[in-house]
């Protein structure tokens, strides 16, 4: 049986334990409101360039650019984005399984490489057997849009030089505090949202010309795309980190209150043992004496 002073130090283990992750709590509080304004004013631009894309792509030449061709699947860049930081629930591996699931479904038919973000991913697929084509960490601290548009610019050479067939991104996409969505989205050829069948025959007039606008405009819309990604999973990761630390502290709590509990019983038992001792001697004492 645990001694008085082996609670007391659980007991004040666990209060330091406590206040971490109190702190944790306040800090991805303090972040998240940060990361979910910025994901909401990027959202209308990324969603609404992503509808003028997709529209063109539905209607216009795919020889106009080379991220307008498709070609038949038969190489796929995977690009998984988690985190750098755990303690967040079950942010991380709901990312991992999904994407092993998705690297399982092709039974070896297309060759599958990985561009790993974040620190999870990479230690993750570095343990597996899996061709790891890039890695991209320690920046979502101080994410910007630099560091998605290196990011997309990668993604774009690897299409237009035909070392990919087709770009997937996983990431989590932030829904609220408690809720993120694991999603699995196609980057590149750019998706058409409706059919043909759907539009009159239609064509756009260019100024100045459909070469330097598309040759502009669709590589900004990859990285733009990246960059929602990228938000969408650090708003995301903070708000599982505020809730699993929130979670923590409460259970944090629910043991101290145990612990308080069983010390306290300890205590009265010795107490009780004490005093039984004392009387017994009193009492043989006075037995002695008489």
């Amino acid at each position: 049986m645990a001694t008085l002073r082996d609670i007391k130090r659980r007991i004040a283990s666990v209060k330091s334990t406590q206040q971490i992750t109190k702190a944790m709590k306040l800090v991805a509080a303090a972040k998240l409101r940060r990361a979910q304004e910025r994901i909401l004013e990027a959202r209308p631009y990324a969603f609404k360039m992503q509808e003028v894309l997709a529209s063109l792509a539905l209607r216009g030449d795919p020889q106009l650019h080379p991220l307008l061709q498709r070609r038949e699947p038969g190489r796929k860049i995977l690009v998984v984005i988690a985190s750098d930081k755990g303690l967040c629930g079950a942010f991380n591996s709901n990312i991992m399984r999904r994407s092993l699931e998705l690297l399982r479904a092709t039974d070896g038919e297309v060759a599958m490489t990985l561009v790993v973000v974040g620190r999870k991913t990479r230690d993750f697929y570095r343990r597996r057997p899996y061709t790891i084509r890039s890695e991209k960490i320690g920046f979502f601290d101080r994410l910007a849009y630099a560091h998605a548009a290196a990011l997309g610019q990668e993604l774009v050479k690897a299409y237009v030089g035909e070392e990919a067939d087709e770009i997937q991104l996983v990431y989590n996409e932030f829904k609220s505090v408690t809720s993120q969505r694991v999603v699995v989205e196609r980057l590149l050829p750019i998706e058409a949202m409706r059919s043909p069948e759907e539009f009159a025959p239609l064509d756009f007039i260019y100024e100045p010309s459909p070469g330097a606008i598309l040759g502009n405009l669709l590589p900004k819309h990859i990285e733009v795309q990246v960059y929602r990604a990228l938000m969408e999973s650090l708003a995301g990761e903070y708000g599982a980190r505020m809730t699993a630390m929130d979670a923590a502290t409460k259970n944090a709590s629910e043991m101290i209150d145990l612990l308080t509990l069983q010390f306290n019983k300890a205590r009265q038992e010795r107490i009780t043992k004490e005093l039984l001792e004392v009387v017994g001697g009193a009492e043989a004492l006075r037995q002695a004496g008489g």
